[in-house]
């Protein structure tokens, strides 16, 4: 019998999102009014999509986050276990309220306003040991919003990977730009999961609290690799970690033994792009917790992230494994 009762632990953030799209650029003070084609309120926060769309691909999912005692919190809750996902160990806090996220769609592009609520109070102790043990993947999202999590984050996943379970991390962008704190948990990442900029700034960062401040341009030493992306996953991987890099209409890249893979992505219609980053994840981890190779996951991973764009919302246009894989 196999020791595993989720396939997948998503531990993380989770907020509602009120979704404008059409937003102007420049909305206008003065208690003006301004018109926009539509808005709804959907489940947020990466790590949530990511547990929402997991679920949907076939993956038995749970969740442990932090919200409030309110209905925000409880609008959380019940969207997640009407998507499958397992909330038994949340979380809910009565003295701080739910985070709220809004954010402002301009065709492709978004502005994200949050307000982070209980986000800075999950921590690594959230998480039930028991639960460790009866997972066989540990995903970690929003790295920088929840700084007691971010602080326990190695420990977690060194317990995580002594039960039995591998581990991946989406950090999300750093407000506060300085992308510190990942030099000693980024070796018991088996998976990286970073957008192109993100990519950039953490091999940056670790490069500098490891080994100081980078040389100045042509003292580098960059192996004859003159692509900055390629080399931050170079040295990203040299770290223990697999990155896997979203590259939006780009597709993926990664790099694993010594080489980059690189695939795809097939031209689409975007109606809004909210949650793409965390619906490739959902996939990248379903088809590699199926044991597909690394090709072929980051195939499923990108159909995913493409396919989940084609509806407002993080979720609402998620694929069922079926349809990411046909």
């Amino acid at each position: 019998m196999s020791r595993t009762t989720f396939d997948l632990l998503v531990v993380g953030d989770a907020n509602p999102d009120v979704i404008v799209s059409g937003a102007p650029r420049h909305p206008e003070f003065g208690q003006r009014e301004q018109l926009v084609p539509a808005a709804g309120l959907v489940l947020g926060g990466s790590g949530a999509i990511t547990a929402y769309g997991a679920a949907r691909l076939g993956l038995r999912t749970a969740f442990v986050g932090r919200v409030g005692d309110d209905p925000a919190g409880a609008f959380v809750l019940d969207a997640l276990r009407s998507g499958g996902v397992d909330v038994s160990a949340c979380v809910v806090d009565p003295d701080v309220p739910t985070a709220m996220t809004v954010v402002l769609v301009d065709g492709d592009d978004r502005a994200i306003l949050t307000a982070s609520g209980c986000l800075d109070r999950l921590g690594a102790d959230d998480v039930p040991r028991g639960l460790l043990e009866r997972t066989a993947h540990v995903h970690v999202s929003s790295y920088f919003l929840q700084p007691r999590l971010a602080a326990g984050l190695a420990g977690l996943f060194r317990l995580a990977r002594a039960a039995g379970a591998s581990t991946s991390l989406d950090t999300n962008d750093d407000p506060a730009g300085r992308w510190a704190g990942l030099a000693e948990v980024l070796p018991v990442t088996d998976v990286l999961l970073p957008n192109e900029a993100e990519a950039l700034a953490i091999a940056t960062a670790v490069a500098t609290a490891v080994a100081g401040p980078p040389p100045a341009a042509g003292q580098r030493g960059d192996r004859g690799e003159p692509d900055p992306l390629l080399r931050a996953v170079r040295e990203l991987a040299a770290l223990g970690t697999l990155p896997v890099v979203k590259r939006g209409a780009l597709g993926a890249l990664a790099f694993a033994d010594g080489e980059p893979a690189e695939v795809p992505a097939t031209p689409a219609t975007v109606v809004d792009a909210v949650g793409a980053g965390d619906s490739f994840n959902a996939g990248l981890l379903a088809a590699l917790l199926r044991g597909l190779p690394l090709k072929q996951a980051m195939t499923v991973a990108v159909t995913c992230g493409t396919l989940s764009t084609r509806a407002a919302g993080g979720t609402a246009a998620q694929p069922t494994w079926e349809e990411a894989t046909s």
